[in-house]
């Protein structure tokens, strides 16, 4: 008798995230050295008080807020978002070319159900962000990794080698996860016009871009008037208003993609949470100051944690890469990142991220390299890290 083939969870690596946490069940940290938890990239603050307010009046005075939504989202948000991308990008962004998704996630998920068949390809820049790679995987995708080197940024030369006639997208998220990267204007639209000229989609994932270090806009892809046939712009509302639990996402393309994507969602969430997606349009209408007061804060940590790193260069650390809630660093010991992060947790009651987890098993690079999520500590935790990893003698 024959055995089974694995499943495709069976198939697809454990979710890092998870397993991280195993690392710190069961330990017991110093109270003069508690533990500094930099692996998840999640605001540990709730919203703000007014848009707590405004949603517990929604739950309590709107019936709606109970009941199953548009499997799309809701017209008023959807309509908000296209106004807001079109103002920040100078182009022109209709509701019906939009999209909401439960989390940024989904709206990635979606998207490969929307373009691809079995033993379709995509292709991603490493390190990737590894949910992206798991979906990919449990979807019966080729993944074809794009090397970024030590820059971090990917070339679109090297991707266009890549191309064969089942390539179907080739994905970018910037700011980036895991590397922090942004990348300039002039790389996302080279892919842009490499994706077109081939017929692919161009997914450019901007779940960061409130958190850019550069004012404006940070590429002008929205201003061609055929901009839905080229590109797929994923965007999250959980960093920028702290609803990260309430998962509310959004995904812009063209309104023939939107058929296929809404057969995906309707069969999987049916409709997006009617409380997130409440709050997302009272954010998009009264928070933009607030969330302009939040990124001079993650700029001031990602300052700080610059300064720090500058502290550690004669023990070999390098700072590879930093933007948005991310560090991507090079650790200076003979040991692979994934034993190394394991010990920091008894040795210096740190919980990092490897970039083993960023990377194909294959890459030597992920063995000499961390992920810091540094946006849910402060300025004042940086500090305390950046002191934990200079007393730290494997």
């Amino acid at each position: 008798m024959s055995l089974a083939s694995p499943t495709r969870t069976e198939a697809t690596f454990p979710a890092p995230i998870v397993a991280s946490r195993r690392w710190i069940e069961g330990v017991s940290f110093p109270a003069d050295r508690p533990l500094i938890n930099v692996s998840q990239a999640a605001p540990i603050d709730p919203p703000p008080e007014a848009l707590r307010q405004a949603m517990a009046e929604f739950l309590l005075t709107v019936p709606q807020a109970h009941l199953y939504g548009p499997v799309l989202g809701m017209p008023e948000l959807r309509a908000a978002l296209a106004g807001q991308v079109s103002a920040l990008y100078g182009g022109t962004v209709a509701p019906g070319q939009v999209a909401i998704t439960s989390g940024c996630n989904q709206a990635f998920t979606a998207t490969i159900a929307a373009l691809t068949g079995e033993g379709d390809e995509v292709i991603l820049p490493t390190p990737w962000y590894f949910n992206h790679k798991m979906w990919l995987d449990m979807a019966g995708v080729r993944t074809l990794p794009l090397p970024t080197g030590d820059g971090l940024i990917p070339d679109p030369e090297r991707a266009a080698a890549l191309i064969t006639s089942r390539t179907r997208a080739i994905v970018l998220v910037t700011p980036n996860n895991p590397s922090g990267a942004e990348y300039p204007a002039g790389i996302l639209r080279a892919f842009y016009d490499l994706a077109q000229a081939h017929g692919l989609k161009l997914i450019v994932d901007e779940t960061y871009r409130d958190f850019d270090s550069r004012d404006g806009a940070a590429h002008d892809l929205f201003t061609d008037p055929d901009w839905d046939r080229t590109l797929v712009h994923l965007y999250s509302f959980s960093k920028a208003y702290r609803l990260t639990g309430h998962r509310v996402g959004a995904l812009l393309a063209s309104p023939a993609m939107m058929l296929e994507v809404e057969k995906y969602l309707d069969t999987v969430t049916i409709c997006p949470s009617q409380v997130g997606q409440f709050a997302a349009l009272i954010g998009i209408r009264t928070l933009g100051d607030w969330v302009k007061g939040e990124r001079d804060e993650i700029l001031s940590r990602r300052a700080a944690l610059a300064q720090g790193f500058g502290r550690l260069d004669e023990q070999g650390w390098r700072l590879k890469g930093l933007g948005a809630y991310f560090a991507y660093v090079e650790h200076p010991f003979d040991l692979e990142a994934e034993a190394l992060a394991q010990k920091l947790v008894h040795a210096a009651s740190i919980l990092a991220l490897p970039a083993s987890m960023f990377v194909p098993a294959d890459d030597p690079s992920g063995a000499r390299h961390l992920r810091i999520a540094f946006a849910n500590t402060d300025q004042a935790g940086i500090a305390e890290m950046i002191d934990r990893l200079a007393a730290v003698r494997l």
